[in-house]
């Protein structure tokens, strides 16, 4: 449990130091765009519960895909791939800058304890 608290908490730090950069900033709110219109899509083209619709789309950009949803129509299956084609790079952006960020905070920890 107290291994979950210091990444959540590492997580944390290294999103409010990412939120001092408005390219961060700026990509946060593009990733945050391309989540919420993909679920909101899938919600309506597709009719799954908002839940449902949330849950296809982080696991399409984390391109874990278990499988247990996919889109039937044409017009749902081309917009997943632009939502891949788009969001993918956006999210692998994002996860390195808050890696980048939590690495950067840690040797400067390390550093005043040293």
């Amino acid at each position: 449990m107290i291994a979950i608290w210091a990444v959540t908490t590492r997580f944390a730090r290294a999103i409010r130091r990412g939120f001092a950069e408005p390219a961060f900033r700026g990509l946060l709110y593009l990733t945050s765009i391309v989540v919420g219109s993909g679920t909101l899509f899938y919600r309506f083209a597709e009719e799954w519960s908002w839940i449902d619709s949330f849950y296809f789309t982080v696991i399409t950009l984390t391109t874990v895909g278990y499988g247990d949803l996919s889109p039937t129509g044409p017009m749902s299956r081309l917009f997943t791939v632009m939502l891949i084609l788009m969001g993918i790079g956006l999210l692998v952006t994002l996860i390195e800058r808050i890696a980048r960020y939590a690495v950067e905070d840690h040797e400067v920890r390390k550093g005043r304890a040293e």
